[in-house]
């Protein structure tokens, strides 16, 4: 995965002023390009795109303050059809217009070229185990929320606070196939991982493919396959969020499994009474790498 990370920032430099064919290299690299996608975003901390526009300014400021050729010339160059549009994402990164800069010299804000290391961390074994599930369903309460990387997500804290509690004790009777219990579904996620883009939170229990969803509950159809399944203990929710980027940088590096598509899920299995620490189990659906 490393050498494959490295591979994608090569190509990246290679090809700054186009769309890059993510999917096609990562079939090149036996990989997929949500795995790619989501390990790059993990392990780089930010999304491949914003990592791509950074990247094509900070080169693209080295022509505008040269003064090599005119700004709209420069813009073409780089992939942008107007000065405007050039001009925009010029600003998003900068701080400053292309003609400010061209004028004053600065500001500029460079990103440097990536480049992904090995190192030696995993001194605390991870809790796994692998999981193969037949097809079943998740029946709860779903709703749109942005992602929030670290700390509580009060948006899925209002969702489930505005749940009656005869509601959460009718949904984990429902309950009838691994995971057990009320559970934490994350679903649609962008696969860049970009802070604030939506995904969709639920709040369910999982059900066996043939058990039926009440009308008023909604649904995630979930096909059979392989999950990774991680226990934790300890603060709540900062322990789960320290494991979920574990799993980038140490286990999937360490092992023959990538990411694939679908829903990830935590299963709370005990917690304090105020919810300040938790045992839980933190669900990924896997395939071989």
């Amino acid at each position: 995965m490393i050498s494959a990370l490295n591979q994608l920032v090569d190509l990246v430099e290679e090809h700054l002023a186009e769309e890059l064919d993510v999917d096609r290299l990562a079939g090149s690299l036996g990989t997929t390009e949500y795995h790619l996608r989501r390990m790059f975003s993990s392990l780089a901390g930010m999304p491949l795109s914003e990592y791509v526009r950074r990247r094509r300014m900070t080169v693209a400021a080295a022509d505008v303050v040269r003064g090599e050729g005119d700004l709209l010339g420069i813009a073409v160059r780089y992939g942008y059809g107007s000065s405007e549009a050039f001009g925009r994402a010029f600003r998003a990164v900068h701080g400053a217009g292309p003609s400010d800069v061209r004028r004053d010299g600065g500001p500029l804000r460079t990103q440097p070229l990536l480049r992904f290391r090995l190192t030696v961390e995993g001194s605390t074994p991870m809790d796994t185990r692998l999981v193969d599930r037949p097809a079943f369903r998740l029946a709860g309460h779903a709703t749109r929320v942005p992602l929030i990387h670290e700390g509580i997500n009060p948006h899925i804290q209002e969702h489930i606070a505005a749940l009656p509690q005869e509601e959460h004790l009718r949904l984990k009777a429902l309950s009838d196939t691994d995971p057990a219990g009320l559970l934490q579904v994350s679903a649609d996620v962008d696969p860049d991982g970009r802070e604030g883009t939506e995904l969709t939170y639920l709040h369910g229990v999982a059900l066996s493919g043939d058990t039926p969803v009440p009308d008023d509950l909604d649904a995630i159809e979930v096909p059979a396959g392989m999950w990774a399944v991680f226990r934790i203990s300890g603060p709540y929710p900062q322990a789960l969020q320290t494991t979920w980027a574990a799993t980038a940088t140490e286990w999937f590096p360490s092992n023959p499994w990538r990411l694939r598509p679908g829903p990830s899920i935590v299963a709370i299995l005990d917690r304090a009474d105020d919810f300040s620490t938790a045992t839980c189990e933190l669900w990924l659906p896997v395939e071989p790498a």
